[in-house]
């Protein structure tokens, strides 16, 4: 097996994350290959657009397929968390059903517009490798418009009008609502935690 894999998903983040992988001393390579994908020891699934274009990219690619048979540590990151899971409000998606449950549309309220961007702590921390050493209410930094409610796949949630999953995890796939590229040291703790997994 060899490194860190960050897949390709068309994504304008992916150099951002590839950096803040580097500072963290890893050699990360952005990849869309199927054979790389399989071999490498980590694979992170970025994600920024609609699920519904980021799906077809998949699907296109014969990723989606693939994605589900994974045995090693896979990290989703905001709408790539959201692709972990069965459904997506948004355009009506099929997602990869690897996570039981679906992804909606955030409401918006007073005082709580949508998208929900900026920073926000995290709540309800469940214990897992993914967060140690992170303070109990660490901050991290949020841009998104669906979301997925707390349910038993929460490792964390974060409060924004309701409770939101934040962090979650389903056997070695785990998946995160915030950018941890763009969360300062708590950000690259929780990278440096996916490293070791």
């Amino acid at each position: 097996m060899s490194g860190t894999i960050i897949i390709d998903s068309g994504g304008a983040n992916l150099a951002s994350l590839q950096f803040a992988f580097e500072r963290l001393g890893e050699s990360v390579r952005v990849s869309a290959d199927a054979g790389e994908i399989a071999s490498a020891e980590r694979i992170v699934l970025p994600g920024v657009g609609s699920a519904a274009d980021a799906m077809q990219r998949l699907q296109r690619s014969g990723l989606a397929a693939q994605l589900a048979t994974l045995t090693q540590p896979v990290l989703g990151i905001c709408l790539g968390m959201q692709l972990l899971f069965e459904h997506s409000a948004e355009g009506d998606a099929p997602c990869l059903g690897i996570i039981p449950g679906t992804v909606r549309r955030l409401e918006a309220r007073t005082a709580r517009p949508v998208p929900h961007m900026g920073w926000n702590r995290l709540g309800a921390l469940r214990p897992d490798p993914l967060l140690a050493g992170l303070a109990p209410e660490a901050y991290f930094y949020f841009v998104h418009s669906y979301a997925v409610a707390v349910g038993p796949p929460t490792l964390a949630s974060v409060e924004y009008g309701e409770s939101l999953s934040a962090v979650v995890r389903h056997n070695n796939f785990w998946g995160v609502q915030f950018h941890p590229e763009r969360s300062a040291s708590s950000g690259a703790r929780l990278l440096q935690n996916f490293l070791t997994l």
